[in-house]
């Protein structure tokens, strides 16, 4: 196992940068996501620890070696791409061994890896299978099995799910969290799906324009994020953010006043607010309730899905181009063009300054940082 760090790790193209001071440590045996939106940078990242990439400044140290400079095939890493590259003619067998008989690797050990890796994937019996008889999830063990005969020191995956459906990749994210645990080794892993980062991570970067918006836990990314952009990136569905102006607000509270002059209390700390100052109200749908008396919000139900566990209320509200999301009971009985009325408990609204920097949720974890 070991340890990755990233120090002041920038990457340009010609004279644009795709990277910039990128600051990291990956600890060793952890499950680290980066995650974010197409063109952010994540997989850029990933390539420059894999060396697939070389790093435009900065230091790159991979188990207390410093490995700028060194080959891939010797930073004691295996990746998993988002493409399965198997080669078709060859068995599974083969296919998992083929790097072992390059690097001469004696045959009783490749058999011995091979079988070991074979049965931790559960695609044991399948050996002797070529890849065309297999499914999108088998071939991916292959991929994965590939990787894991090679004993690194760290793996990194390249949104290995992304090719699956969406059934099979749910079962996949517990077969990666599972293989975790039982190799108790370093990973990285990439995916611009914000349910994956949640369900696998140790500890997710949220990365945006080739820089990281916050380096933290599931939960400390859900319950206090750091700005707008990972406020709306994180949680399913997506966060509701409403226009409004602080009436009043300190380090117990504050006070906001929305686009049809309805106020709503907010337990954040704004004691660095000033009354007047134009804010961001946040609240995620399933924070909202009809039965909150009290810190509610008018709106009229435009459109709902009806999903068994949980209905979705689609709902129109001054001053918001889409519409307000709202997730209720699933045997709620709202329907199309009814007048709601929807309760947020203070300590579960959200608040965001004109810079979009995040107030401090009272009651809420005090996230520590990765540097």
């Amino acid at each position: 196992m070991a340890d990755v760090k990233l120090i002041k790790v920038q990457k340009s193209y010609g004279d644009s940068p795709v990277l910039r001071d990128i600051d990291l440590e990956v600890r060793d045996g952890e499950f680290m996501v980066f995650v974010g939106p197409s063109g952010c940078g994540k997989s850029t990242l990933l390539r420059l620890i894999a060396g697939l990439e070389d790093i435009t400044g900065g230091t790159l140290a991979i188990a207390g070696r410093v490995v700028n400079d060194v080959p891939p095939a010797e930073r004691g890493i295996a990746m998993v791409f988002q493409s399965y590259a198997l080669y078709p003619h060859m068995n599974l067998y083969d296919n998992m061994a083929f790097g072992l008989k390059l690097a001469k690797v004696p045959k009783e050990e490749t058999d011995r890896l091979v079988q070991h890796a074979a049965k931790i994937l559960h695609i044991d019996h399948l050996l002797q299978r070529k890849p065309k008889d297999l499914s999108g999830g088998q071939r991916q063990r292959v991929a994965i099995g590939r990787a894991i005969v090679r004993k690194p020191e760290v793996f990194l995956f390249d949104e290995p799910l992304s090719n699956l459906d969406a059934a099979l990749r749910v079962k996949m994210r517990y077969e990666f969290a599972k293989l975790h645990d039982e190799l108790a080794t370093t990973m990285i892993y990439v995916t611009h799906d914000q349910v994956e980062a949640m369900t696998l991570a140790d500890r997710i970067v949220v990365l945006s324009a080739g820089r990281f918006e916050q380096v933290g836990s599931p939960l400390e990314l859900y319950e206090q994020p750091d700005n707008l952009f990972v406020a709306g990136f994180i949680g399913s569905p997506r966060m509701n953010f409403l226009a409004g102006t602080l009436l009043q607000g300190d380090a117990q509270g504050a006070q906001v006043k929305l686009a049809n002059g309805e106020t709503l209390l907010c337990a954040v700390d704004a004691q660095r607010a000033r009354a007047g100052d134009v804010v961001t109200l946040g609240i995620r749908p399933e924070h909202m309730t009809p039965a909150e008396p009290a810190n509610r919000l008018s709106t009229r139900v435009t459109f709902v899905e009806a999903l068994g566990s949980s209905t979705q209320a689609y709902c129109e509200y001054p001053g918001l181009e889409e519409p307000l999301t709202c997730q209720l009971d699933g045997r709620s009985a709202v329907r199309t063009g009814d007048a709601l009325a929807l309760g947020v408990p203070p300590q579960w609204c959200y608040l965001f300054d004109a810079e979009g920097r995040a107030f401090r949720r009272l009651g809420a974890p005090t996230q520590a940082l990765a540097a």
